[in-house]
């Protein structure tokens, strides 16, 4: 379970490293980095390379933005295979839609509880 832990830990860190690294030393603006992650993610899932790496990293890998790309992917390859062109509009909504929802659930009560002011 600890060399798990590890394997997370170091890719999960490193895809940070290198998203903190473009917000220090580029110009590119914070949403255009995450963007780049999400497409990232597609990309290397697209080519086979994205599956091995969440295999041997687990969460480290699945939980970035990176991994949130491979997520859509994967649904819309999943998707086209059992519905054909109509797939490719609805896989990644479908594979994705429990992460959206939980993300919005958190975000709607984190509003409620903490009041937020204006500066």
């Amino acid at each position: 379970m600890f060399i798990d832990l590890l394997k997370a830990f170091c890719v999960g860190g490193a895809i940070c490293a290198v998203g903190q690294l473009l917000i220090d030393y580029t110009k590119l603006t914070p949403a255009r980095i995450l963007t780049g992650f999400v497409v990232c993610g597609v990309l290397l899932s697209a080519l086979g390379l994205y599956k091995p790496l969440v295999d041997a990293a687990g969460s480290g890998a699945s939980v970035p933005l990176t991994g949130f790309g491979h997520l859509l992917a994967d649904g819309v390859r999943k998707a086209v295979d059992k519905d054909g062109f109509v797939g490719i509009f609805t896989g990644g909504l479908t594979a994705s839609a429990a992460g959206i929802t939980a993300s919005l659930f958190a975000g709607l009560a984190s509003a409620v509880v903490f009041k937020p002011k204006e500066k």
